[in-house]
């Protein structure tokens, strides 16, 4: 067998073993969209059909009809965009003094933050509460933004390692032409880091989109449910309204779906590039 035909035998399977894998990814989105298209008591039918028609859109309609699924799409884009723009804000800030200012225990502060990142956040749940629940933040979106704005060792971290790789050539002739500190972060280091700024609110972003656990503790209001507690409220003890429940589910996936496409670029750039030096 010639090196040539070894090298097309090599990409034949590559192709076809990387084919699987994105179908095996593909499936759980195409059946999800599928009993989405179906009556709840075609969804239950043994043994499940792989195709099914006529389609049924009738399940997206009774959603946004019987529920407040359209007040709860707007309270998790409100939360998931302040809290996505603070947490750009404010660890881009500590990343910028962590990364090219020279300051007394700088790494000390750096450790300490970063070591945020290895506490379960499981355990702050009951302190969080009881704090939350003393100064009136209860049954609102303050707790699921300010803590998250204000600490982000996970934000910090992943924008320092950008900025280290930043000469600090840029810094200095930013400094002769007379920029001030916050000059050189605003018009200098954002537009140099903005891979990394697209991977973190890529992150964040979407990490408030799903959150469920925060509302469901902090929020007891109807009218302040987020997406994923309106979806939860499809399952109940002793059934679950499949066809709703992945009609929302679907409505939840799409607008994740269009923002990754968008930003694919930036972000796969920014997850090869933060950890250059450290």
């Amino acid at each position: 067998m010639t090196h040539k035909t070894k090298t097309a035998v090599k990409k034949i399977i590559s192709s076809l073993i990387l084919m699987v894998a994105s179908l095996t990814m593909l499936f759980p989105f195409y059946w999800m969209m599928k009993t989405a298209l179906m009556t709840n008591k075609a969804a239950l039918q043994f043994p499940p059909k792989l195709f099914t028609w006529p389609l049924y859109w009738g399940n997206f309609q009774e959603v946004f009809q019987t529920t407040g699924l359209g007040r709860a799409i707007l309270n998790s884009f409100f939360i998931a965009s302040v809290s996505t723009a603070g947490v750009l804000f404010f660890s881009s800030l500590a990343a910028y003094a962590f990364a090219k200012l020279r300051f007394r225990h700088s790494k000390t502060l750096f450790v300490a933050i970063f070591a945020t990142m290895l506490i379960p956040s499981q355990i702050l749940l009951i302190p969080m509460y009881v704090l939350f629940s003393k100064i009136g933040w209860v049954d609102s979106f303050l707790p699921l933004i300010v803590p998250q704005v204000l600490i982000n060792g996970y934000g910090v971290f992943l924008i320092r390692q950008f900025m280290v790789s930043v000469p600090d050539s840029y810094i200095e002739a930013a400094r002769i032409d007379g920029l001030s500190n916050f000059g050189i972060y605003w018009r200098i280091m954002l537009p140099l880091c903005k891979p990394s700024l697209v991977t973190l609110g890529v992150f964040t972003f979407v990490g408030n989109w799903n959150n469920f656990i925060g509302p469901l503790i902090y929020i007891d209001s109807e009218e302040l449910f987020t997406l994923p507690l309106i979806i939860n409220t499809f399952r109940t003890e002793y059934s679950i309204q499949w066809g709703l429940l992945m009609a929302a589910s679907a409505v939840s996936v799409i607008p994740m779906i269009i923002i990754y496409l968008f930003a694919q670029k930036s972000f796969v750039e920014g997850i090869a590039t933060t950890g250059i030096k450290g």
